[in-house]
């Protein structure tokens, strides 16, 4: 698979790569965060007609996500997001490279990422679809049934797919990505408020600030992750005797409600083996009974038991591998995989307290993982 950043200029425009002069393409549009059940429908069709038809399989999306550089917009002047503010995106369920590999294990030939400007977002629909027909030799357009394109999201499925018969250049496919139909998002003591499909990032990002790890795994098809590089913490784990890794508030991955929940920790490698020019094989560390896998009870919160002491608030995210080897993955890139919330957080009485608390964490994690030797 290949993947190619595209910049819009000045006035919006994209240059658009030649993809082949032989062949077509079946392009698939979106953020694709989550890569949620509703996207897989849609990967999925756009991967089959694509092999049916011999032409590529091209998922185009957009980065920062639209709603980001709106907001931002909306408040400054109609300016674009800054880089330094797109780097880090805490709402964004998972991080782009994880779209990426995640699509590319789905067929996709070519992700095309497109970086998302108001100059870009001011073209319409008509205007959009005209240059992948141009430049990508598009044939087919496959989306969800709610899917919008273009200026104001005028370009629903129904102009579409007049757009599509009326210069006959290329054919809409709608998918029903609907999967299982809609959730309320009201809160408690609220009045009626908006309705989300269950497959959905809003809604899988409402059951992980929930802390509902496992309905969200339902939405997403998959365990939710957060991925980031291991810091220097404050030693507890060590002293307590437990291997932990620390991970940078510069994660991916959105991050679940405060508390305690059972997962699995995976070395991914050094985190600038890349920068060095050395490759790791990401889907063998990644595999079931990989030996950079382990049994994992992960912690989210602000260390209550020792915030007299250390007088710090800040929100972190600790993972305690449940193993007997003792882990060095400082400076190390990790994945932590969510698989059940086991407790919420709690203030104990001293570290002897937590290390008890520690230890049944770590016997309910080996059972949830299915490595429980009893």
């Amino acid at each position: 698979m290949k993947v190619s950043r595209l910049e819009p200029n000045q006035a919006g425009v994209v240059d658009w790569p030649t993809l082949s002069v032989s062949k077509g393409s079946v392009v698939t549009v979106g953020e694709f965060d989550g890569v949620h059940r509703g996207h897989q429908a849609v990967i999925s069709r756009a991967v089959g007609l694509a092999r049916r038809q011999g032409d590529y399989a091209v998922a185009v999306m957009f980065e920062p996500r639209p709603k980001r550089v709106h907001r931002y917009a909306a408040s400054h002047a109609m300016a674009d997001l800054p880089e330094e503010l797109a780097r880090q995106d805490d709402e964004a369920l998972m991080g782009l490279d994880e779209r990426i590999r995640l699509l590319g294990r789905m067929g996709i030939d070519r992700v095309l990422i497109v970086r998302y400007t108001m100059a870009f977002a001011a073209k319409s629909y008509r205007f959009f679809l005209g240059q992948m027909v141009r430049g990508l030799g598009m044939s087919t357009l496959v989306l969800g049934r709610d899917a919008r394109l273009g200026a104001g999201l005028k370009g629903d499925v129904v102009a579409i797919q007049a757009l599509g018969q009326e210069t006959g250049t290329f054919c809409l496919e709608v998918v029903d990505d609907m999967g299982p139909g809609y959730v309320d998002l009201t809160s408690e003591g609220e009045e009626a408020g908006p309705r989300v499909r269950v497959w959905s990032t809003s809604n899988a990002r409402r059951l992980l600030s929930l802390g509902r790890v496992e309905d969200a795994e339902a939405v997403l098809g998959r365990p939710h992750i957060v991925e980031g590089e291991v810091i220097h913490g404050e030693q507890r784990g060590r002293e307590l005797g437990y291997p932990t890794a620390n991970l940078s508030r510069w994660h991916t991955g959105y991050m679940p409600a405060d508390g305690v929940y059972a997962g699995w920790l995976v070395d991914m490698g050094p985190a600038d083996a890349s920068k060095e020019g050395r490759l790791f094989d990401e889907e063998a560390r990644l595999a079931a009974g990989s030996p950079w896998r382990w049994p994992a009870a992960i912690s989210i919160g602000t260390k209550e038991t020792f915030e007299d002491e250390t007088g710090l608030r800040e929100r972190v995210l600790e993972v305690n591998a449940v193993t007997s080897d003792w882990l060095e993955l400082y400076g190390h890139r990790v994945r932590v995989e969510f698989l059940r919330h086991l407790r919420p957080q709690e203030k104990y009485s001293g570290a002897e307290a937590l290390k008890v608390q520690l230890g049944l964490d770590a016997a309910q994690t080996l059972k949830v993982t299915g490595r429980d030797p009893r």
